[in-house]
């Protein structure tokens, strides 16, 4: 489509995160504009010069390209330069600032943003007439170096800077710093009232400090036998016994990272015919995620029932039906919108495996992607995309399929591996990931299982994991 064929305004997204791209895009489409998605700075610049855009939004932390770099592309190019470029930036450090006025940006957001406060700029840039054509530029100069007249001087942290900044850009800037500041001196205002009370009932309250105390033992007593029990609970929703399956080999690895976890897997037969897989991941940890790991479980039964999601009685035949992997998707979905779970939302990877042709068909509700082991060859990532479960009311989800062959193996995951973080915050990666299972592939299933679960434990040494570890695969013999 050219800019001449468009009805609706164009926005080119550079957001590296799937779940926040997708979501932005569907608000942004649903405020009657048009919006492309690229997954780093680099795919982002290829959509700007090919679309032509009437507005960019981008992230600044991201693989291969910056959204600095990305904004510094744009407005090099005399072709792209009318473009504006929000960057969706925390205006922390001073320093970063500079950067983003060197990079031409036309505008700030503060994260974390409400999104129909970024509709209301996009509006606003767009009305706004383009008062700078030059682009920024910054630099360290040496001492005694002259700048001209269109140059600002700013020194930070021990460094020169030497910033050509256009009026438009400069207001901008001075009116999203001005718009945080006022924002968080709302918040030190509301702590200071909320200070002031809490000193005047803080005499009440050492009053009742030793009563509560006691109480407070006793009830940690009792929790702990409440927690005891929900672990319990929890480890239901795992396999509890193995399943006569012929021509197919199960292993699976769970580890919360607390007692209580958000992570479970299962898999069960469906009928005579269908195998059912699944790996869901609630966000957060503790009770409130593990209330409705329980919550979400329970629908996700084998069993004909009336809660069930995945097996029904058809009434007219009664015969027992298999529901499509999309549909269960859509109708968790409905039935656990984020809002009424206090905040909590999930992901899961559903697949149904027909267990005459081997077909793997599956649904990914903001889910990573299954990683498919053919015999023989590398192992690589399946096709898989899709919102988080309770983010968007009436989200659709594709269904997807894989034909396995004999030989091959399929593995489902929680992000707990690829993201695992070592000392440092770096994560395991994807990448890391596949050449384990590469490096282990002519291992036992549940070998190749547990060696997947023993890199992850080292790569966290010394703290060990920070999030729950679900690992469920499946071998075709």
């Amino acid at each position: 489509m050219t800019e001449k064929d468009r009805i609706r305004p164009m926005v080119v997204i550079a957001e590296d995160s799937r779940v926040q791209g997708k979501v932005l895009q569907q608000r942004l489409i649903a405020a009657g504009y048009d919006a492309e998605v690229g997954m780093d700075g680099v795919a982002a610049l290829e959509l700007v010069q090919r679309l032509r855009p009437d507005i960019v939004v981008s992230d600044i932390e991201m693989p291969r390209m910056t959204g600095y770099e990305l904004c510094s592309a744009i407005k090099k190019n005399a072709e792209l330069r009318h473009i504006p470029v929000i960057l969706l930036s925390t205006l922390n450090d001073a320093e970063d600032i500079i950067r983003g006025l060197a990079a031409g940006a036309d505008n700030y957001i503060t994260k974390p943003y409400d999104p129909q406060f970024l509709i209301a700029r996009i509006e606003d840039l767009r009305s706004m007439p383009v008062l700078d054509a030059e682009t920024p530029s910054i630099g360290s100069q040496p001492s005694g170096s002259q700048s001209s007249e269109s140059t600002l001087k700013v020194s930070i942290n021990g460094n020169t800077y030497e910033v050509q900044a256009g009026r438009q850009q400069t207001l901008n800037l001075l009116v999203s710093v001005f718009e945080n500041a006022v924002e968080k001196n709302k918040e030190l205002h509301r702590s200071n009232e909320q200070l002031i009370l809490a000193k005047e009932k803080l005499s009440a309250w050492n009053a009742q400090l030793e009563s509560l105390n006691t109480r407070l033992s006793q009830l940690n007593q009792s929790m702990s036998k409440d927690l005891q029990a929900a672990a319990r609970v929890q480890r239901s929703l795992l396999p509890n016994e193995p399943l006569d399956c012929p021509g197919i080999e199960f292993a699976w690895d769970y580890t919360p990272c607390d007692e209580l976890a958000g992570d479970f897997l299962n898999y069960a037969r469906l009928d005579d015919h269908h195998l059912g897989l699944y790996v869901v991941d609630v966000s957060g940890h503790g009770t409130a995620s593990a209330l409705l790991a329980v919550a979400i479980g329970r629908v996700l039964s084998s069993v004909v029932s009336a809660t069930s999601l995945l097996v029904r009685t058809d009434p007219f035949t009664l015969k027992r039906v298999v529901t499509p992997p999309a549909t269960v998707v859509e109708e968790l979905n409905r039935r656990f919108p984020m809002d009424s779970q206090g905040g909590l939302h999930f992901t899961i990877l559903y697949g149904i495996l027909d267990l005459r042709t081997h077909l793997f068909r599956y649904a990914c509700g903001g889910h990573p992607q299954p990683v498919h082991m053919p015999a023989g060859q590398p192992a690589r990532f399946a096709p898989g995309d899709g919102l988080a479960v309770g983010w968007v009311d009436d989200a659709e989800f594709d269904e997807f399929q894989l034909q396995l062959q004999s030989g091959d193996r399929l593995l489902l995951y929680s992000d707990g591996v690829p993201e695992a973080m070592d000392a440092n915050l770096d994560q395991l990666t994807n990448e890391r990931m596949l050449a384990e299972l590469d490096r282990s592939r002519d291992a036992k299933l549940v070998d190749q299982v547990a060696h997947i679960r023993q890199v992850v434990d080292q790569w966290c040494q010394p703290k060990g994991p920070l999030d729950d570890v679900s690992i469920l695969a499946i071998a075709i013999k």
